[in-house]
């Protein structure tokens, strides 16, 4: 199979490594940074210098792959390829859109003839190496067709359908919901272990809980990772922790459905926390508490 790639970041990058590694599909690849092309080119894809370039060395039906970022990006080169692809061409977006935008950019393209898979992508950086879970919403026929890519893309049983427009991207959105609250989960309970008593060695205790113990994941081998690499007090790292919108659209779509999401709420918040967006209201508490109680306050650094 032909495919063109549009996006060549760490994860898109990989994936069109993966795809020449293991198979012996076409690739093309774009991205505005001409070094990354390069590296495409590396791998063994062709690389091109424009989407227009990108799409002229496509064979009709054509199919393009893009891994931008979401919003914006992935809206304007949706329509860019829009102006370039025909009848009978394809889209599939594998970055990490929200559902309801794949949903309107799949009747957009069908309007003009084109087909739209949306694409919801778990792997990471390591995904090179152990394959990537892919979560694909679409048509049926859009889906079969897109199946030759996935299958090199993915580890065996990596992937599956998950239902009509904007599924994929759902469904990968809620497993990042998921991931936040892991991930608090495992936070919380190495910082009690860190602040113990007991001087215990959290490196140790990751590498042992990886082994039968009912909390044992991939995320707890990672923490195991970062230990190893940074100590267990983490010095070389800024508490400074962003969000993606994935979880901020899954506790949205929690309270569309009447879903109680507590532990996602709580791991969302505090992300926002360690950004200092709740400096206002701890100070506003200092505040009342010396108010009303007389109780001491700090002054802030001059």
């Amino acid at each position: 199979m032909q495919i063109g790639f549009v996006g060549l970041g760490r994860m898109g990058g990989n994936m069109v490594h993966r795809i020449k590694r293991d198979s012996d599909h076409e690739v093309v690849a774009f991205d505005f940074s001409a070094d990354a092309v390069k590296a495409a080119e590396a791998q063994g894809a062709a690389g091109a210098g424009s989407l227009k370039e990108l799409v002229e060395q496509l064979t009709p039906p054509r199919a393009v792959w893009i891994m931008v970022p979401a919003g914006d990006p992935t809206q304007q080169t949706i329509e860019s390829l829009l102006g370039l692809l025909g009848q009978g061409d394809m889209i599939a977006d594998g970055g990490n859109s929200k559902w309801t935008e794949s949903i309107a950019r799949h009747a957009q393209c069908a309007a003009q003839g084109v087909e739209f898979v949306d694409v919801g992508t778990s792997g990471g950086v390591w995904g090179l190496e152990v394959g990537y879970c892919m979560m694909v919403g679409g048509d049926e026929a859009a889906v079969a067709r897109l199946a030759p890519i996935l299958d090199v893309l993915a580890p065996p049983d990596g992937w599956d359908r998950m239902g009509g427009p904007g599924a994929g991207h759902y469904v990968k959105m809620v497993h990042n919901g998921i991931e936040y609250s892991l991930m608090q989960g495992y936070a919380e309970g190495f910082e009690l272990l860190h602040k113990s008593e007991y001087g215990l060695d959290v490196e140790q205790i990751a590498k042992l809980w990886g082994h039968a113990s009912v909390i044992r994941s991939w995320l707890l081998e990672l923490a195991a990772r970062a230990f190893e690499a940074d100590g267990a007090d983490l010095h070389a790292l800024e508490g400074y922790v962003e969000d993606s919108g994935e979880g901020r659209w899954t506790l949205a779509s929690g309270i569309d459905h009447d879903v109680p999401m507590p532990a996602l709420s709580a791991a969302l918040f505090a992300r926002f926390a360690s950004r200092g967006n709740g400096d206002y209201s701890a100070r506003m508490l200092a505040a009342l508490r010396n108010q009303f109680g007389g109780h001491a306050v700090k002054a802030a650094p001059k």
